[in-house]
């Protein structure tokens, strides 16, 4: 068998969920993080806990039962350029703490998988006709991608549901909505075969059950040539995510979507048009049929709402990126606009308190 796959990733959140997977399928993972995640992953391992289909209580994956290697580490103890691959797993706004490491990273000439809601800056270099230096401002420090070569990054899409449970060590992670994570080629072949061994071992890999039974897991790691598909995530957060922030309070993603459904098909058919005038093809993104039945089992509020409600200063702000990116075409929706203003105005009251 070939030499395992070194993944670095950081974030151990999403990290965790994609590094447990990775392990299953016999590849070797460092996931940078916290301090007590750290202690709590390096002494007890992650913890992953799936539904299953067919299966009544959840799965639960031991990383430390795994054929691969799962290790936690803080940012000064890893260097980028000992891996094959680098995923970014954090939010957007973290990255500013982080910021000697990312540089690291950026000149390690590794491959970086950025699995975040929020495309960084050099990703958005490989869409042709964007002027990425008129997105700047929708990020909350965009200074930290300008080492990137852009030909290096690619997006995977954050699609699978997970949270922390608050009662729970913070070594758990409790998967809500088991779908794939949907991944763009490199520019260059020989990465792209990085991404190729991953899924194809994922796909492959089993998981014992106990009383003899390997079964096949959910959430599986999917390879796309077109370096749009990620970018389908864009309509569910404009029309789900974001639109949990109310004025006054924050609703579960499954009341924003189906309270009214016309006016939820409206902005999602928009940002899928928009999208499409940026290259996608209609098959790179997802129905929203098919999007508003899953949005139908998610009865919590978004992460965005929820870090609003929590006093949070700084969000991913896919809603204002879309709005700039629509600008430079021409475009404007005014229930975008409306989004944007609200999200605006919960930052605003959280920046003054703090």
């Amino acid at each position: 068998m070939a030499n395992p796959i070194e993944t670095l990733i950081l974030g151990a959140s999403y990290g965790s969920l994609l590094a447990t997977k990775l392990a299953l399928a016999g590849h070797n993972t460092t996931l940078v993080c916290l301090p007590a995640e750290v202690e709590a992953i390096n002494r007890d391992g992650a913890l992953v806990r799936l539904p299953v289909k067919g299966r009544e209580a959840p799965v639960e994956i031991d990383s430390r039962k795994l054929p691969g290697k799962l290790r936690a580490a803080g940012p000064a103890e890893v260097k980028p350029a000992a891996f094959d691959l680098i995923a970014l797993a954090m939010q957007e706004p973290q990255y500013r703490g982080v910021r000697e490491l990312l540089e690291a990273v950026a000149k390690s000439g590794r491959p970086c998988m950025s699995i975040m809601n929020m495309p960084p800056l050099p990703y958005l270099a490989r869409i042709p006709g964007l002027d990425t230096k008129a997105l700047a401002g929708c990020f909350a420090d965009a200074t930290v991608w300008q080492s990137f070569d852009p030909k290096l990054m690619t997006l995977c899409s954050p699609d699978p549901q997970a949270f922390r449970p608050p009662d729970q060590p913070v070594n758990v992670l409790q998967v809500t909505l088991p779908t794939n994570f949907k991944v763009a080629r490199f520019d260059d072949e020989g990465h792209t075969r990085i991404l190729r061994r991953m899924q194809d071992d994922i796909e492959a890999a089993r998981f014992d059950a106990g009383g003899g039974a390997r079964i096949e897991l959910p959430v599986k790691l999917k390879l796309h040539d077109s370096i749009f598909v990620p970018l389908a995530k864009w309509a569910m957060l404009l029309t789900g995510n974001y639109r949990c922030v109310q004025k006054d309070a924050m609703r579960p993603i499954k009341e924003a979507v189906h309270s009214d459904p016309a006016a939820s098909r409206a902005i999602y058919d928009w940002v899928k048009a928009l999208c499409v005038e940026l290259g996608a093809k209609p098959d790179d993104l997802v129905p929203f049929e098919k999007y508003a039945e899953a949005a139908g089992g998610l009865v919590r509020p978004s992460s965005a709402a929820r870090a609003l409600a929590n006093g949070a200063p700084n969000i991913e702000r896919v809603d204002r990126l879309v709005q700039a990116i629509a600008k430079q075409r021409g475009k404007r929706l005014p229930a975008i606009d409306a989004i944007v203003e609200t999200v605006d105005g919960w930052l605003a009251k959280n920046r003054q308190k703090a």
